[in-house]
């Protein structure tokens, strides 16, 4: 019977092992080996109901977790590492459903994700009817698809921009020519350019026919001329097709009758409709504004370049709102010394007479009479004297470490301690007594006000208040009411991303001594101390505040080109700038009258900027489709060189890198020049170095592109530009502009 006994001991036992051992292997992530330790430990008892509980606890448990990271390993793309994660979870539970679905939906999801790359491949090279079939097929298999729905969302902003554009003139609007007119009828002026551009112009009945202008141009494109034109003689236009122009006065009621106006709705993710409306009724002066503040949405009616304007204005306000996260740590550090030494007398010594009645003070008329030692008591304390000898030391530690998120320019309120209860009580005129409750906050109050800057810099506006019971107080009605120590400190604090900042010094100091002694022999020198008791109290608190932030989301800043752009003039929102623009002619005579050599040429510009100028192909602003053509990459500057960063950026749909080579500049001095190309982003870094200063002005690559893609006009420019003199110093240079570009069939 014993033996049974044991073994039934000893199989509890390690039943009771395994299953902490399956559980920590839980823990650690081993899902399989810690549930099959688990099943172990239930089969050496199976009669223990626990063990069967806590397995199927434990694995719904692995499962649930192991479903997450599949389903996340899905989003993100991480195809293998989600199926394996499915398997994983038919290991452990053969029928879940879930994973089962995971899996078959794996196939779906890479097919989805291959037409979405494809469809934005199709957007970027202009195809927005191709990339819209594709995107709808997504969505038709997943209609709550995400990244789909967001890429819909794009192909039908271009393809109403597209819409609300409006035709285009010919390429031949932006052909050479010159003109002299001096006083000439502007009829005639517009004959002459329809003769060139071969377009046709329609005039508004309010045109007048005697209307004169001057015009002195040389090598300047027939689109330039006619907007010069229009606006030195108060004249609009507005394009009817591809090769006919109307020209109408500009004239409030004309503008009216001839302008096209289109309306806009944007919907406010961020930031507060009705502040946003008023900077675009301020700003842009739309035709018609109306907001909704419940919808959080704006709807604007005007032309299509102020919606533009609006558009840009919206993108920069309705950002994310900043996010922190406050780390807090507060601390009350306490420590209590009490010192007690020494012998306590009694403190009074009483004589009272007691007669039979046992009574102290009360006697009969006899027991007066017969007065003796028997009838006087003597009282004294019991123990009639005690000796101290006690000494104490504690420290005490109070910590609260609360985590808050907290939106930028919003109160965050932290409470760690008790609501106390005070009772009040009335009485009233008719002598009623009523009695009323109220409580008050006692403990650890901590109020945070982040406001999240730039460079991930937080400002942190501290208030933090300690307070405890003192001691409590009735009143003669007998309510209760408390005496609270408080301590308090605010501070506004400026923190980096990260950066811990202690508060302390909030310290409570209180000492206190007290002698209890018997008159007159206890100041006795030396043999004072015999009959005294000396008590010496020292209490000491400090408050200490840890506070660090971390940013969660921080304050996005849009890119220099969204801070600065034209918009237009004020009789005109959004309209392009009065510029005449280089021509065609002008650029191939100028690539013409230029020397073979590079390094001896002229500047094509006097300021101090690296210029991106055109030969061959690129000099003519024109180019066929499946030709080449070369780009030469020049510097004109007043500094030496000794190394450079450029990059290059051009439409990946339009444009093909055939090969780079080295400038004559960079031929001539030994330098190295390394590029790399980034086809999808379409865009080329070249890196300059040279062991010896360069001159500033030469040519610094030749680059060899293939025309590709669709017909139209297109645009490379240099987005970036690092130049580095020989004293190791930044030249200072600016971006130049960008330099358009047709492609023919």
């Amino acid at each position: 019977m014993a033996f049974l006994l044991a073994a039934a001991l000893l199989a509890g036992c390690a039943a009771q092992r395994k299953y902490e051992e399956g559980r920590e292997l839980i823990s650690a992530g081993q899902y399989e080996e810690g549930l099959a330790s688990i099943a172990e430990a239930q089969k050496l008892e199976p009669g223990d109901l626990s063990f069967r509980a806590g397995y199927m606890r434990s694995r719904d448990s692995a499962v649930q977790r192991l479903l997450t990271q599949a389903d996340a390993a899905r989003q993100q793309a991480r195809w293998e590492e989600a199926e394996a994660l499915y398997k994983r979870v038919l290991g452990i539970d053969t029928a879940n459903a879930r994973a089962r679905q995971g899996i078959e939906g794996l196939s779906a999801a890479k097919r989805q994700r291959a037409a979405l790359k494809e469809a934005e491949a199709k957007l970027k090279a202009n195809q927005p009817m191709a990339a819209e079939a594709l995107v709808r097929e997504v969505l038709r298999d997943s209609p709550q698809h995400r990244e789909a729905q967001a890429l819909m969302r794009r192909v039908e902003e271009k393809s109403a921009r597209e819409s609300t554009a409006g035709p285009a003139l010919k390429a031949s609007i932006r052909n050479p020519i010159s003109l002299e007119f001096r006083d000439a009828s502007i009829r005639q002026v517009f004959d002459i350019l329809a003769q060139n551009a071969g377009i046709n112009f329609i005039f508004d009945k309010d045109v007048k026919p005697d209307l004169k202008t001057t015009i002195l141009v040389r090598d300047k494109t027939i689109e330039d001329v006619i907007r010069y034109i229009l606006v030195t003689n108060q004249l609009s236009q507005k394009v009817l097709d591809e090769d006919t122009l109307l020209i109408y006065p500009t004239a409030a009621a004309k503008q009216k009758e001839y302008q096209d106006l289109v309306f806009r709705t944007f919907y406010i993710s961020n930031a507060d409709a009705k502040v946003t409306a008023n900077l675009i009724k301020t700003v842009v002066k739309p035709k018609e504004l109306f907001f909704d503040e419940k919808l959080n949405l704006i709807v604007i009616r005007d032309t299509p370049e102020a919606v533009r304007m609006a558009e840009r204005l919206i993108a920069n306000q309705d950002l994310a709102e900043p996010e922190v996260v406050l780390e807090v740590e507060v601390l009350e550090i306490g420590s209590d010394v009490l010192s007690e030494i020494g012998l306590r007398w009694p403190d009074q010594v009483s004589y009272s007479a007691v007669g039979a009645v046992g009574t102290a003070g009360v006697l009969t008329l006899p027991e007066l009479l017969k007065r003796n030692s028997g009838l006087v008591r003597v009282a004294l304390t019991d123990p009639l004297m005690i000796a101290t000898l006690r000494g104490t030391d504690s420290k005490a530690s109070i910590l609260a470490n609360p985590r808050i998120r907290v939106k930028n320019r919003e109160k965050a309120k932290i409470h760690v301690g008790d609501k106390v209860p005070v009772f009040t009580a009335t009485t009233t005129a008719t002598g009623i007594i009523t009695e009323s409750t109220n409580f008050l906050d006692v403990g650890l109050k901590l109020d945070v006000e982040p406001t999240v800057h730039l460079e991930d810099e937080v400002n942190i506006k501290v208030n933090l208040e300690v307070s405890s019971i003192v001691r409590e107080i009735r009143s003669p009605l007998g309510s209760l009411t408390y005496r609270v120590g408080s301590r308090s400190a605010g501070t506004v604090l400026r923190l980096k991303d990260g950066e811990t900042q202690v508060l302390a010094g909030l310290i409570s100091e209180e000492e206190r001594k007290s002698v209890s002694k018997v008159p007159g022999l206890g100041d006795i020198p030396l043999l004072g101390r015999l009959f005294s008791s000396h008590k010496d109290t020292a209490v000491k608190t400090e408050i200490v505040l840890l506070i660090t932030p971390r940013v969660v989301r921080s304050l996005p800043r849009p890119g220099l080109r969204d801070e600065e752009f034209l918009s237009g003039t004020e009789a005109a929102m959004g309209a392009a700038p009065l510029a005449f623009r280089q021509s065609q002619s002008a650029e191939d005579g100028e690539a013409q009258a230029k020397p073979a050599s590079t390094a001896a040429r002229p500047p094509r510009a006097a300021s101090r900027a690296a210029v991106l100028t055109g030969v061959g192909l690129v000099a003519g602003n024109a180019g066929q489709i499946g030709s080449e053509f070369e780009v030469s990459l020049e510097f004109a500057t007043a500094s030496t060189v000794r190394s450079a960063l450029l990059d290059l950026a051009y439409e990946p749909a339009r444009f093909q890198v055939v090969k780079v080579e080295e400038g004559e500049m960079v031929k001539q001095a030994g330098a190295s020049l390394k590029h790399s190309v980034e086809e999808t982003k379409g865009r080329l870094s070249l890196n300059l170095a040279s062991t010896a200063d360069l001159p500033g002005r030469g040519q610094v690559a030749k680059i060899t592109f293939k025309l590709a893609g669709e017909p139209g006009p297109t645009v490379m420019r240099i987005d970036a530009i690092t130049l580095i003199d020989g004293s190791g110093k930044v030249v200072p240079v600016s971006l130049p502009p960008a330099h358009n570009l047709t492609l023919l069939r």
